[in-house]
């Protein structure tokens, strides 16, 4: 039985892969909303997509304010693709 990407076993990543899955790109306020999460702790989730190479995240400004979009890669889908192979096996038990 394949083991689960403990990376995306995580509740709050395994949302964001979800919602990016299904979209082009998301921003940072978008993401927050819809895994109701705090900022620091989104934030931090992020950096670790980001660093595992899941999920690109460009940094911008539109006028003063930050704006940071993320997108998955094809790393990251190829994974998360993975973990729902590896899941299905454990839902057919």
């Amino acid at each position: 039985m394949k083991e689960l990407d403990p990376l995306l076993h995580s509740q709050l990543r395994l949302a964001v892969m979800s919602i990016l899955m299904n979209v082009e790109e998301a921003d940072f306020v978008y993401l927050r909303q819809k895994t109701d999460s705090t900022a620091g702790n989104l934030s931090v989730q992020l950096d670790k997509l980001s660093s595992a190479g899941y999920i690109a995240v460009d940094k911008g400004f539109i006028g003063k304010k930050t704006h940071t979009v993320c997108h998955v890669t094809e790393l990251g889908r190829k994974a998360f693709e993975e973990y729902v192979d590896a899941l299905r096996q454990y839902v057919h038990l």
